[in-house]
């Protein structure tokens, strides 16, 4: 339990709620539940320029690191072509993949394929289940795909000034506008009371608030006195209570409790917002193909990691179809910016492709 790994170590109250909030990052979990220690590790292992466990931001927006690999890619002569939806993949006699068909009816053929889909699109949406084991099919169905995230994104023309630390005269960021902010954790208490009420289908009314002002850092991404502000919040269930789903009057009763929230710690925060953007677990699903709106592509939960990850037999990045390889979140170590899924299954697939 996180919980008790805390309590050996700190005696601060909001000091352990704030950490135990990157216990329960993406995930519907509290800092009591059985296995959230291994979450908060797996946020703080690495390093980055030298630093244990430090946090990087990626200037011009996450999307610039995937245009970073992208452009590493092209240099050595890869082709990327963008907005071409998979319709599935294709296989040979002996059931190898050999290529995928696009939904324009394009074939592209190839001896490997390499997926960064979900394992539910990848084995369930783009392989015909009776090429697929059983027991992995049932296996890749019953992955806990739940996920608490609803990300809001938030422009704002002016910056927020805490109670805690006021904005100076002149408007300019201070050192913590510099770093991510964690509202809603006086206690670890708070974050288990928030879970509870998701767990019975019901959307935290204290929820767990984590503020970040990209533009605090990099001024190109918001015109001048103005910033964006990226919330990433939990606990919101996929599906509410009663089997109602998120319509936009409850994704604005949501966002609106939020908002509430974040007034009480930066008053005239809600008065500055020119703009948000809300995007439940199903929005999440929807649009970025994220299963359940789970940012790893699945719980990370200890039955969900290491050999079974995704399928017990199935972590060493090959699949039941040969030629056809898992490199995303979904795969082992499972889900964050840290490109350990793709490298490794990189190196299996070319160790594979020597002997074809």
């Amino acid at each position: 339990l996180l919980g008790q790994i805390l309590d050996h170590w700190f005696e601060s109250e909001p000091l352990k709620a704030t950490l135990a909030t990157d216990a329960v990052i993406g995930a519907m979990a509290s800092p009591h539940t059985p296995g959230s220690g291994y979450v908060l590790l797996h946020h703080v292992m690495g390093e980055l320029e030298g630093r244990r466990g430090a946090w990087g931001y990626v200037a011009g927006g996450m999307g610039a690191l995937s245009q970073a690999i992208a452009q590493a890619a092209t240099a050595r002569g890869a082709h990327i072509f963008a907005e071409k939806a998979v319709c599935h993949v294709l296989l040979g006699r002996d059931g190898e993949a050999q290529g995928v068909a696009l939904q324009d009816g394009t074939e592209v053929r190839s001896k490997l394929v390499l997926s960064n889909a979900s394992p539910q699109i990848t084995f369930l949406e783009l392989i015909p289940q009776e090429q697929l084991p059983k027991d992995f099919v049932q296996r890749i169905r019953q992955v806990d795909t739940r996920s608490p995230v609803t990300k809001i994104n938030v422009a704002v023309d002016r910056l927020p000034s805490f109670l805690a630390v006021p904005n100076a005269h002149d408007g300019q960021p201070l050192p913590h506008h510099q770093c991510s902010i964690h509202l809603n954790c006086e206690g670890t208490q708070l974050l288990h009371q928030a879970f509870t009420e998701a767990a019975h289908g019901r959307p935290s009314s204290r929820p767990m608030i984590e503020l970040c002002i990209p533009s605090a850092l990099d001024p190109g991404l918001a015109p001048p006195g103005c910033h964006v502000v990226s919330l990433f919040t939990q606990y919101t269930p996929s599906t509410l209570a009663g089997g109602r789903s998120w319509d936009e009057q409850a994704r604005n009763a949501y966002a609106d409790t939020v908002f509430d929230c974040i007034e009480d710690y930066a008053p005239g925060f809600k008065a500055s917002v020119i703009g948000r953007d809300i995007l439940t677990p199903p929005d999440l699903e929807r649009i970025f193909g994220l299963p359940g709106g789970n940012i790893f592509h699945g719980g990370m939960s200890l039955d969900q990691l290491y050999f079974t990850r995704p399928a017990p037999s199935y972590s060493g990045y090959r699949s039941p179809i040969p030629g056809l390889y898992l490199c995303g979140s979904g795969a082992h170590p499972g889900g964050g910016v840290m490109g350990a899924a793709g490298r490794n299954a990189a190196q299996v697939a070319i160790k594979d492709f020597r002997h074809l």
